[in-house]
């Protein structure tokens, strides 16, 4: 079988915000391997790099602002970009509960 595309990965970040958005309330639904939607916030007024990462539609927080500028850079340029959750960890610690991949679809 022939894939129909390569997937190379670019980044594994903490999820950013997440005590703000919607993970509490999806938490028993959300699986590793669920795919992520990246959403570019240009007019943010806390980061001008701000990428909201979505499930299903839902915000669940952003790429850390320390770690988002070569895929800010990337999505403003049109590159295919994808992203999955990696890893869901039980923690009063917000920045260990998920662990976001992001890859380039080439």
């Amino acid at each position: 079988a022939q894939a129909d595309s390569v997937r190379m990965l670019v980044q594994s970040s903490p999820l950013a915000g997440s005590q703000y958005y919607a993970l509490d309330a999806f938490w028993t639904e959300i699986k590793v391997g669920d795919t992520l939607t990246l959403v570019r916030e240009p007019d943010n007024p806390h980061d001008p790099r701000a990428i909201r990462v979505e499930w299903q539609g839902e915000k669940l927080g952003y790429l850390p602002r320390a770690e988002n500028r070569a895929v800010a850079a990337e999505m403003d340029a049109g590159s295919r970009l994808g992203a999955r959750i990696a890893e869901l960890r039980e923690s009063r610690n917000v920045w260990q509960r998920v662990r976001v991949e992001v890859f380039v679809v080439l």
